[in-house]
């Protein structure tokens, strides 16, 4: 059984910091790109941020130069660094296996002073 468990969400002030984190099981980790993808209210789910097995990253233009993601294939987690938050990124994060469908339960990131 596949799962995706992300955590690090919570309420930050614009220009603040938060990191979140995607700890998988069921897959194996190492071969799998993975993703990261929010929802905003009234708006369609969009990627953010995209990691191949071998660590090559993209990023949504939004986002390029503030927001870092990695991957610990020893831990099988995946992170989703997030600098400089502005009001705009608030959104419920999702972690996704990129070559397959199956995503976390979200965690909320609200930006807001």
């Amino acid at each position: 059984q596949v799962q995706l468990v992300e955590s690090g969400g919570g309420l930050v002030q614009p220009g603040g910091s938060l990191r979140l984190s995607c700890a998988a099981s069921g897959i194996i980790f190492s071969i799998n790109p993975m993703a990261w993808y929010r929802q905003a209210p009234g708006k369609q789910r969009e990627l953010v941020a995209h990691i191949t097995p071998t660590s090559f990253t993209n990023y949504a233009g939004s986002v390029r130069g503030r927001f870092t993601i990695s991957r610990d294939n020893g831990k099988n987690t995946v992170y989703l660094q997030m600098n400089s938050l502005k009001p705009e990124d608030t959104a419920v994060y999702y972690c996704k296996t990129a070559s397959m469908n199956y995503w976390g339960q979200g965690t909320q990131v609200t930006v807001s002073s």
